[in-house]
């Protein structure tokens, strides 16, 4: 199963409506909003490496109020 954390830097303002938009996800198991430069963080699991690639650029960056992502891919040892 894949799992990615995402980085989220938000428009001003709107850190809690995209906190509320990716907590009804459904492949997000883990939102935490944050201080520093990023605003929000998300644990992403998908059932394979599709659905986790459409799920990052087909649900994810379309968010409003997204301005800026990054991805950080688990690596399995």
């Amino acid at each position: 199963m894949p799992t990615a954390f995402v980085l989220f830097k938000t428009e001003p303002s709107m850190e809690r409506d995209v906190f509320l938009t990716l907590s009804g996800m459904d492949s997000i198991t883990e939102t935490h909003a944050l201080y520093g430069e990023y605003d929000l963080v998300v644990r992403v699991e998908t059932e394979d490496s599709k659905q986790l690639t459409k799920m990052l650029i087909g649900n994810l960056r379309t968010i409003i109020g997204v301005k800026e992502t990054e991805t950080l891919l688990v690596a399995d040892y």
